[in-house]
């Protein structure tokens, strides 16, 4: 009975059960039409993005044809006042975004999982020391900081990446500081206690596993907030000048909105719709991890 209580979950917490061919919550995420079209679109924007070089080839940021020309068959996207193919920059745009979102939040998440899961399985001082550490983290202004940083140190992705990274884990760390709080008392990590496992094998393997899903959508949600920073970095001139963004580009078409709406229009609409998919997809996630919801409610 006790080994039994200490195994962690394999799929939502409180599921048995034969295992399935898929997992439970990846059946729950497809039934949300809403979560299936977010996760075409960020395929799609990831898809892009890896394919740049050989849909594009080419420096971006190199001039191949006649300055603020509209989209024609030669341009389909048109030109900057450069002479630069918009749909050049467009996709290796994508590549920018993409992974300063994705750097952001896999800095974010580790720094958070690391500073939340001390606080919350061990609590005492270790609790009270970095929770303040933690709230004095969360109430810098991550926007103001940033743009002191790169005006003083350089825009370049590396220092955006780094400094996004270690600005947003504040809300990992809170979020799995809670989860861990609500877990650490129940009866598979008392059995495994009883058992003579260690506290950190306990944390590692007992209580994270199953800590780890709102944990995750946090993190799809961290990756549209770090794209929207990024590209109001380079929207006014911080971000990093060697690399083509849509912020990058959105900046460069701020004197021409007027007299070439395509220079504006393209990268505005491929960052919006970049972060809806991201926040569909994290709404999607955060439905189908959610174990309140009964199996009823999905048929």
């Amino acid at each position: 009975m006790a080994s039994a209580l200490t195994q962690p979950f394999t799929t939502l917490p409180g599921e048995v059960g034969a295992p399935r061919r898929t997992p439970r919550w990846w059946n729950r995420f497809v039934r949300q039409p809403t979560a299936v079209v977010g996760l075409a679109l960020l395929l799609a924007v990831a898809a892009v993005a890896l394919l740049a070089p050989w849909l594009a080839p080419g420096d971006p940021l190199t001039g191949i044809g006649p300055p603020l020309q509209p989209p024609s068959p030669a341009h389909p996207l048109g030109t900057d006042d450069l002479g630069r193919d918009i749909l050049s920059q467009l996709l290796h745009g994508a590549r920018v975004s993409l992974l300063v979102g994705l750097a952001t939040a896999v800095i974010a998440t580790l720094v958070g999982i690391v500073v939340g899961g001390l606080a919350g399985f061990f609590g005492r001082w270790v609790d009270d020391a970095l929770m303040r550490l933690t709230e004095f983290v969360l109430v810098l202004p991550r926007f103001f900081l940033a743009i002191i940083v790169t005006t003083f140190f350089g825009g370049s992705l590396l220092t955006i990446v780094l400094l996004l990274g270690l600005t947003f884990w504040p809300s990992t760390a809170r979020l799995l500081r809670a989860q861990i709080l609500s877990l650490r008392e129940r009866e598979f990590v008392v059995a495994a206690r009883a058992v003579g496992a260690a506290e950190p094998a306990i944390l590692t393997r007992q209580v994270l596993p199953n800590a780890m899903p709102p944990v995750l959508v946090n993190a799809s949600l961290q990756v549209g907030g770090a794209i929207l920073i990024e590209a109001g970095l380079s929207f006014l001139g911080l971000g990093d000048r060697s690399q083509v963004s849509w912020g990058y580009m959105l900046n460069s078409a701020q004197p021409f909105i007027l007299i070439a709406w395509w220079m504006s229009l393209f990268p505005g609409l491929a960052l919006l719709l970049t972060v809806v998919a991201v926040n569909l997809v994290a709404d999607g996630l955060n439905d189908a991890w959610n174990p309140q919801l009964s199996d009823e409610a999905w048929r």
